[in-house]
């Protein structure tokens, strides 16, 4: 099996695909895209995401036998659960609800949390208007998340999909990145504290944490 190529950096976008990798043992080689130096602007990266965002993939090996391209992350989440047919399960009432809460990161953790992430490291001014505004949005969302894992280990179902994979990164990044914990108050979701925690435990998530990183 040739190598998929990735294309990526370790942010919370770009860790969930390098967890992904290293979860499903498929054979890949990283290339790491430093964002900061504007490198995802070179049309050697814009052919393969025109839309110059990390993290992309490219499959030697597609469906057809010949090479597939593939970015956003929740595209590429998907077409690497369907690869392999590990993480996304195949009953059908179980599979679509592992979709919703992975669109659920897609549309609402990443953006948001994204957002709160701005205005507490980025911005050339503190806007407290923004970081309120964020800041009880992400409190909002990880109160959803953290009802859904009530008496539950895994966010979808009773097995670890690519639905906890997407999200974990961004939760880890409230505390460990942005240094949001005291802001947010994380200590009072218990039940994510409890699956953030088991799913730190995996070796796999260990190593695809630190993938591109350096």
């Amino acid at each position: 099996m040739s190598k998929i190529q990735l294309y990526s950096l370790a942010t919370p976008n770009g860790q969930k695909i390098g967890i992904a990798l290293e979860e499903l043992g498929i054979p890949y080689e990283p290339h790491r895209v430093d964002i900061m130096k504007g490198e995802q602007f070179t049309d050697s990266f814009k052919s393969i995401n025109p839309n110059s965002k990390i993290p992309a993939i490219v499959d030697p090996d597609g469906p057809d036998g010949k090479p597939l391209t593939v970015f956003e992350t929740g595209a590429i989440l998907l077409y690497l659960a369907e690869k392999t047919g590990k993480f996304l399960p195949k009953d059908v009432h179980k599979k679509y609800e592992v979709i919703e809460w992975l669109f659920w990161q897609v549309a609402g953790v990443g953006p948001m949390f994204g957002q709160l992430g701005h205005f507490l490291k980025y911005a050339p001014e503190k806007i407290e208007y923004g970081i309120n505004r964020y800041a009880t949005e992400t409190r909002r969302i990880l109160g959803v998340l953290d009802k859904k894992l009530e008496g539950k280990d895994w966010v979808a179902g009773d097995e670890y999909t690519i639905a906890d994979i997407a999200i974990f990164p961004f939760i880890v990044c409230l505390d460990k990145f942005y240094n949001a914990s005291e802001l947010l108050k994380l200590h009072e979701f218990v039940n994510v504290k409890r699956w953030l925690d088991k799913i730190a435990e995996r070796p796999a998530v260990q190593r695809g944490m630190l993938v591109c990183c350096s």
